[in-house]
């Protein structure tokens, strides 16, 4: 009885798409690959919303993977691709990435900017569809932008873009925890100065070569130990996804997605059911969405879960791709539960009323006014059972005029 009660829950519908998740995460954590050199993988984001400072109101923030050291570029407004590529070129000519890791913007998904990529050899890489994790560290580096601005310019705000090359220089030189070296120490070897004093000693080029060269091997060992050190944290709290297939059927999290409903608290939790287009990679997968969701098709399998069916648990006609949940004028669809004959179903009641008896009567504390007696109240009747009456279903060793046992001569 508990693994039917379970198996038809799971394959409700209703219950799939309203009820939310308490479980751990599902996918297991991917760490991006550890560069061979400094500016060979770098990662690109916009910092808006900031006030006017002489005519800037965007920053084009630049990660390198490898020496997490950053560039920042004031602008005025958002750009377009082809000015997008433009800004690469002039300010990172002298060393031409490799790969180019950026969220689905408009700037980013354009056919310019990935013909600019190809031209330069570089393999453009965008994160999937509301999971801003994969470029973390641009997303860090944003935050740690932001506090340093709160903490210089809250009195003045427009004076942000004369003390942002002052902010860049305080993060290249700051110890990184990921290499344990600063990014001016693993990209130029050095520290730059600050003052005229603080010149360094000069070298000879066959020393600077060894310890450039050792260091760029001490920093591929120290990202790899942190990136197996990351996983294993993550892991932790996450969970390993269903191994999907092309056609399966999933149900896909709202929680992202703007729905057209009169109250969000009373939004399903979950869209769909729709089908596997393509699976990616272990974590990522492509959905085959209706033309009104005007949403990128590739999510990560966190914001997935499998469709469960069961033949206790007759879904409606057509319900492959349900109506669009976010309108308020389609209900959602019922399940319908599997019909029994009436033998089946007396036996079925019969069962479930001596289970709940048994356990009632050896889990109920003394003094407990809540028995078996609890169960003699009248319920509806079962259209499938034209004799049944509105009385207490008859237990062993008792009549069917009373819930009480009585004795019988």
């Amino acid at each position: 009885m508990y693994k039917d009660v379970k198996e038809y829950i799971s394959a409700c519908q209703v219950c799939a798409r309203s009820k939310s998740s308490n479980q751990a995460p599902q996918g297991l954590l991917q760490p991006l690959p550890v560069p061979p050199r400094p500016w060979s993988h770098i990662a690109l984001d916009f910092v808006t919303g900031l006030p006017p400072s002489k005519g800037f109101t965007i920053i084009l923030t630049v990660v390198d993977h490898f020496s997490k050291a950053c560039h920042l570029v004031p602008l005025k407004s958002l750009p377009s691709s082809a000015e997008t590529a433009n800004l690469l070129i002039k300010h990172f000519f002298d060393c031409i990435p490799s790969e180019i890791l950026s969220d689905r913007g408009p700037q980013f998904i354009a056919r310019i900017w990935t013909e600019f990529a190809t031209h330069l050899g570089a393999q453009v890489s965008l994160t999937s569809g509301f999971h801003p994790q994969t470029n973390c560290q641009c997303e860090r580096l944003n935050q740690e932008l932001e506090a340093m601005l709160r903490c210089v310019c809250s009195s003045n705000p427009s004076s942000w873009s004369s003390q942002l090359p002052w902010m860049e220089y305080a993060h290249n030189s700051h110890t990184s925890s990921s290499t344990g070296q600063s990014p001016f120490e693993i990209s130029l070897g050095y520290h730059p100065p600050l003052f005229p004093s603080d010149s360094a000693s000069p070298i000879t080029v066959p020393h600077f070569l060894h310890r450039a060269r050792r260091t760029w091997n001490q920093t591929r060992s120290a990202l790899q130990r942190t990136a197996d050190r990351n996983r294993r944290i993550a892991d932790r709290h996450q969970r390993l996804a269903p191994a999907y297939a092309i056609g399966d059927l999933v149900w896909l999290s709202s929680c992202d997605i703007q729905l057209r409903d009169s109250s969000r608290k009373f939004s399903p939790s979950y869209l769909g059911p729709f089908p596997i287009a393509a699976v990616l990679s272990p974590v990522s997968v492509r959905l085959t969405l209706p033309p009104s969701m005007k949403v990128h098709p590739v999510f990560h399998v966190s914001l997935l879960k499998p469709v469960v069916s069961s033949p206790l648990c007759l879904q409606p006609p057509n319900s492959r791709l349900s109506p669009s949940p976010w309108s308020p004028h389609s209900p959602p669809p019922t399940c319908r539960p599997a019909r029994f004959p009436a033998c089946l179903t007396t036996s079925l009641q019969t069962c479930i009323i001596t289970c709940l008896t048994v356990c009632l009567t050896t889990s109920s504390r003394p003094g407990s006014s809540f028995s078996a007696a609890c169960l003699s109240r009248p319920g509806p009747k079962d259209p499938a059972l034209p004799h049944q009456d509105r009385s207490s279903p008859t237990l062993p060793g008792q009549t069917q005029s009373s819930g009480i046992q009585q004795d019988t001569e």
